[in-house]
């Protein structure tokens, strides 16, 4: 990080004190997780030489996937590396990140431009996510692996549960992946098709390609939502023509597949 000293206001500091006491946990250096809830559009309009959290957003992503990864190695030691990765790819996604940001209020928190703030992106998915990664990030470098791996354990714990209880959102591209993979021997590719929309509030629409056969298009505010729309309509009409049918990897995902009736 740019080493620049940021002014925090008293209100600001009892803003992230109130955060950090929802959390349990306690900075040393406050500037630290006053930068991982500065989105980039609050730091183009500010006077100071400060800095976004986008650093501490990519920080944090590496840190979350290796200690999510740490953990299900360890407590889960009678699950397969294929079913490890799914239930690892779930925990880290933007949906789940999302979540758990909304239910830590961390949109309350967050610096954003006027901009930014008019076209509601304290209550965007992505923009939630990123927050929480960079805060993850913050903490490992302000606290120290120990202390930032706990936190992410607290955080994370229910989410690992529901997704081995098959209680999670789909990750449709998962599914897709391994049923094709395992009936044609090829991986579905993804186009994006179209995009409409400002920076600030874009929407993406992706198509799915499995051997010659185009499937969406999938729709969502970023690609990965899309992505796993387009997913999930393959996934459908696959399924229901019978032309791609595994019932044990549909079954352990969780898969409805009632089959249309003439």
């Amino acid at each position: 990080m740019r080493k620049n000293k940021r002014k925090i206001s008293q209100d600001r500091q009892r803003e992230l004190t109130e955060f950090q006491n929802s959390l349990d946990i306690r900075f040393k250096k406050l500037e630290i997780l006053d930068t991982a809830l500065s989105h980039k559009s609050y730091v183009n309009e500010a006077d100071e030489d400060l800095e976004n959290y986008e650093k501490l957003e990519f920080l944090g992503d590496a840190f979350l996937g290796l200690v999510i990864s740490d953990y299900l190695y360890n407590q889960r030691q009678y699950l397969k590396e294929g079913t490890l990765a799914r239930i690892k790819s779930y925990v880290v996604s933007e949906h789940t990140l999302y979540k758990i940001g909304k239910k830590i209020n961390i949109q309350r928190y967050l610096l954003l431009g006027k901009g930014e703030e008019k076209s509601g992106g304290r209550y965007r998915k992505a923009l939630i996510g990123d927050a929480m990664e960079a805060v993850i990030g913050a903490y490992y470098l302000d606290a120290g692996f120990k202390k930032a791996r706990r936190l992410v354990e607290n955080l994370f714990s229910d989410e690992i549960e529901d997704v081995e209880e098959n209680r999670h959102v789909k990750d449709y591209k998962s599914i897709l992946q391994e049923l094709t993979q395992k009936r044609y021997k090829v991986i579905p590719q993804y186009t994006i098709i179209n995009v409409e929309g400002p920076d600030h509030k874009r929407k993406f629409f992706i198509n799915v390609s499995i051997k010659k056969r185009t499937f969406g298009p999938g729709i969502g505010e970023s690609k990965k939502q899309a992505e796993q729309h387009a997913a999930s309509l393959a996934l459908k009409e696959l399924i229901v023509s019978k032309r791609v049918r595994d019932l044990s990897i549909e079954r352990s995902r969780g898969i409805q597949t009632k089959e249309k009736r003439g």
